[in-house]
């Protein structure tokens, strides 16, 4: 053999040509990288659950004890939800129900949306209360609403804190005046220094529209422990808010058994 044909093939011995390392087993990995999800799924996915659950049920009882013709919008933050059901304790909930009915025949005036903010509600061992540390609220009262619990047809005035009425005359003719709103204790709504703003108004009008805006209105269907803090004229309505603590939150059968008693303070709550 020639010296350079031997050397040709100890070098074509030594050359890589098409070798390639060996294919590593990736199945394993993959095989960790699922079971590590399944472990951080799982729990969330039951965590979910257990909130989707408790909203419901939360739902339905407040729609019960509240009367509503549908199921407020329940949300239970935080997480994991678990924990707090394990501790008998939610540290928030949001719920914001709609067309709430008047309780009191006598000055009846629905609230047309209450969105509450709770903080740390937990039930009672006979689970006809629940009962939340602090809550604060804000409740719509619509302007047909008021005019139906009024008289007059009331609507937004030139102030937040002022509202219009038009009133019909005997005669035929129309009125408007003006009046501002303000918050007196006992939850209740106050109608003040009304003045004529269009026609003219007969002294005899005059005193009858007085005696129409000095009974104030009061809120009876909101939960135990909210009071009333301020009052705002919005192009909707007005606008209550609310705060207190230790706010308390009953079953149907509860409120039966109060009213029976002859308990009046908690309205249909």
């Amino acid at each position: 053999m020639h010296p350079y044909d031997h050397a040709d093939a100890m070098f074509t011995a030594y050359e890589p040509g098409d070798a390639r390392p060996p294919r590593r087993n990736r199945r394993p990995v993959v095989i960790a990288v699922g079971a590590l999800l399944a472990l951080l799924l799982v729990p969330v996915a039951v965590d979910r659950f257990a909130a989707a659950r408790v909203e419901s049920r939360t739902a339905e009882a407040f729609q019960e004890g509240m009367r509503t013709p549908s199921a407020p919008e329940v949300h239970v933050r935080g997480f994991p939800v678990l924990t707090q059901l394990a501790s008998g304790t939610l540290r928030h909930v949001d719920i914001t129900a709609h067309d709430i009915p008047a309780s009191d025949a006598t000055g009846p005036l629905p609230v047309s949306e209450l969105s509450l903010r709770l903080k740390e509600l937990r039930k009672s061992d006979d689970d006809t209360e629940a009962l939340a540390r602090s809550a604060t609220a804000t409740a719509l009262l619509s302007y047909p609403d008021l005019s139906d619990a009024l008289g007059p047809a009331i609507s937004r005035g030139t102030r937040p804190d002022q509202v219009r009425a038009r009133v019909l005359l005997p005669t035929g003719d129309a009125i408007t005046v003006a009046t501002t709103v303000s918050v007196l204790s006992g939850n209740r709504i106050a109608f003040r220094d009304f003045q004529v703003t269009g026609g003219l108004l007969p002294e005899v009008g005059r005193v009858a529209l007085g005696t129409v805006f000095e009974r104030p209105i009061q809120l009876r269907n909101i939960p135990q422990g909210l009071r009333l803090r301020s009052v705002t004229a919005t192009q909707s309505g007005l606008i209550a808010r609310l705060s207190g603590e230790s706010v308390t939150f009953r079953s149907d059968s509860a409120q039966r058994d109060d009213s029976v008693r002859g308990d009046s303070s908690y309205g249909n709550v």
